[in-house]
């Protein structure tokens, strides 16, 4: 789509929008049943898509990605009327008498860009919250799945007309261009430097943003833990879409006492999970594309394999691969590492792996294995992430009743069930002031008696 057709559809959504049609609560909940029916139509499809960009199982694609979906629309359905009613505050004594209360309303028109590593959710999802909360839409899908960005549009196309919700596809080029429109809100899931032009474009329009971004997620084995189910959950959350996942463990930071038990389960459970040969795994994914695959390939230091290693360049695939014995300041650490490299580090103290974690650029995540109960509540008060779990990995992101979303570079927002309704919100603060009563106090020509009223009503 050129530049033109771009600026035409935003005018047509404004002017859409303008109408007031989205207002309407059943005409929202209207649109969420039509994309709801419409995805399980196209389910099939949908899957095929997103196997041949990322290699993602059917169980995984409707695990990880659909389901999530559906589940959204249908917490959306079931609470949509009572997160767009008004909420009446307690009015101060000297605003007597009126009604106090907050409005929440839409931006109006919206922009939302993907990523490709869980393309159909994180389109999809946010989608979801911005139709709820009364808006229009215009999705710019990555250009890195572009299979999955077909479906959208081809489901997009078939439940809304394209004032309303629109897919533009396509790369940088429009990227550009979309970035130097003027939008109501821009809603970015992706890379902390692609954030970073994000944020630099909307401010030059003074436009809000919601950034999820991501980062190096610490997972912290306490000595207490329970090393077995602690490994199998790791193993689950690091792996998982080939550790393309924006909340994965991206290392292990672990109390030297339990480091080689725990190596020796985690190699445990990657074979009871992956098989002794993952790269034969049909349910096993791939690497987005060569860049990224090379990418990966070049942070691995072979002296300090454990276990894995090897890759199928064809296939762009990457065996579940544990590094020992590594630092800080190894080239596995200096960025996100986004893909199935494990490394593992060790700490002497508690409060000073604590005090390491914090000197770091915020995490998207953080998870602890422990059974103290202490333990857990000092960590997950005194570290700074976005989100987390105790004794599990990535599974917060599963439930609409949490918002999820980045701190500090890690993101800005959150969105999910009732955080995402009001993160496409505007929420007027409003007062109703009656007209049969008007205290003069206010008014000149002040007096000592006014004073001393208001006075009384303001301590």
């Amino acid at each position: 789509m050129n530049e033109m057709d771009i600026k035409q559809t935003i005018s047509m959504q404004k002017t859409f929008f303008a109408t007031g049609v989205t207002l309407d609560i059943d005409y929202r909940i209207n649109a969420l049943k039509k994309l709801k029916s419409c995805i399980n139509k196209y389910e099939n499809d949908i899957i095929e898509a997103i196997h041949k960009d990322l290699g993602k199982s059917r169980f995984e694609s409707y695990m990880c990605e659909i389901g999530l979906t559906l589940s959204e629309i249908s917490y959306m359905l079931k609470h949509i009327r009572s997160f767009a009613r008004e909420k009446r505050v307690r009015t101060p004594l000297s605003q007597f008498h009126s009604r106090s209360f907050k409005k929440p309303s839409p931006y109006g028109t919206v922009l939302i860009m993907s990523p490709w590593n869980y393309p159909f959710l994180l389109t999809l999802d946010p989608l979801v919250d911005a139709i709820a909360a009364g808006n229009t839409a215009v999705i710019k899908p990555s250009a890195y799945s572009p299979h999955t960005s077909q479906v959208i549009l081809d489901i997009i196309e078939k439940c809304f007309d394209r004032e309303y919700v629109s897919v533009i596809t396509g790369g940088r080029k429009e990227n550009t261009c979309l970035l130097s429109q003027q939008f109501d809100y821009i809603f970015f899931t992706g890379s902390q430097s692609v954030g970073k032009e994000v944020m630099r474009h909307a401010a030059a329009n003074l436009t809000p943003v919601t950034l999820e971004l991501g980062g190096k997620s610490p997972c912290i084995v306490e000595k207490t833990a329970n090393l077995k189910l602690a490994a199998k959950r790791i193993v689950f959350g690091k792996f998982l879409n080939c550790g393309q996942t924006c909340v994965a463990p991206d290392y292990i930071y672990c109390d030297a006492a339990i480091k080689e038990r725990l190596l020796t389960e985690i190699k445990k459970q990657i074979e009871i999970q992956f098989g002794t040969a993952p790269l034969q795994n049909k349910n096993y994914g791939k690497i987005i594309n060569e860049k990224h695959f090379q990418r990966l390939l070049a942070l691995i230091d072979t002296d300090k394999i454990i276990h894995g290693g090897q890759s199928d360049a064809k296939a762009l695939r990457i065996e579940p691969t544990v590094l020992d014995n590594v630092s800080f300041s190894d080239n596995v650490m200096q960025e996100e590492i986004f893909g199935p490299l494990l490394p593992v580090l060790t700490y002497d103290s508690l409060d000073k792996a604590m005090q390491q974690i914090n000197s770091l650029p915020h995490p998207l995540a953080l998870y602890i294995f422990t059974s103290d109960k202490r333990a857990a509540r000092k960590v997950t008060a005194q570290c700074g992430f976005g989100g987390g779990c105790i004794n599990d990995t990535v599974i917060h992101l599963a439930t609409s009743e949490l918002g999820f979303g980045g701190f500090g570079e890690s993101g800005m927002g959150s969105y999910h069930g009732k955080d995402g309704f009001a993160t496409f919100s505007h929420y007027k603060s409003i007062v109703d002031k009656k007209t049969w009563l008007d205290l003069p106090m206010r008014y000149q020509p002040y007096k000592d008696i006014n004073e001393k009223l208001v006075r009384l009503f303001l301590k």
